[in-house]
């Protein structure tokens, strides 16, 4: 079972977000046939304050679309993922496809991070988006 926590700190309402969050995390949650009861914090912030975050904690002064934070401390939960909308505007954009899949892609990417995935070499580079890939096609946000 899987729960999952949205906090927006980006404006007042969920909605335009909410829908594309939950079956992204949801088909991911499937494919990666997890087990195990789980929570998920999922933050929506603006590129100001995930600038803040990249400063602090990767030792970057600049935004990013994603930053994630895999928790082993608590037993249940998986960790935080902090996605800026303001990357995820400019990204659809600039990658010409819709805002749900950038949301989308933004979401699995951060959760499997959580649960330990990584891209700093070429062959977990490789496992990883092929993993992402296969969620994003299962759930039909395609380019």
């Amino acid at each position: 079972m899987l729960k999952i926590n949205l906090i927006n700190e980006y404006n007042d309402s969920l909605k335009p977000y909410k829908k594309t969050i939950l079956k992204a995390l949801k088909t991911a949650f499937q494919v990666v046939e997890y087990k195990q009861k789980a929570i998920i914090n999922i933050i929506l912030v603006n590129d100001e304050r995930i600038r803040e975050l990249n400063r602090q904690y990767r030792g970057f002064d600049k935004p990013t679309d994603v930053i994630s934070f895999e928790n082993d401390a608590v037993l249940d939960e998986l960790g935080d993922v902090f996605l800026s909308i303001d990357r995820t505007i400019a990204q659809a954009e600039e990658y010409g496809h819709s805002f749900e899949r950038e949301l989308a892609f933004l979401t699995v990417h951060g959760f499997l991070h959580c649960l330990g995935y990584d891209h700093l070499n070429e062959a977990d580079e490789k496992e990883m988006f092929t993993l992402q890939n296969q969620i994003l096609n299962q759930a039909k946000f395609t380019r």
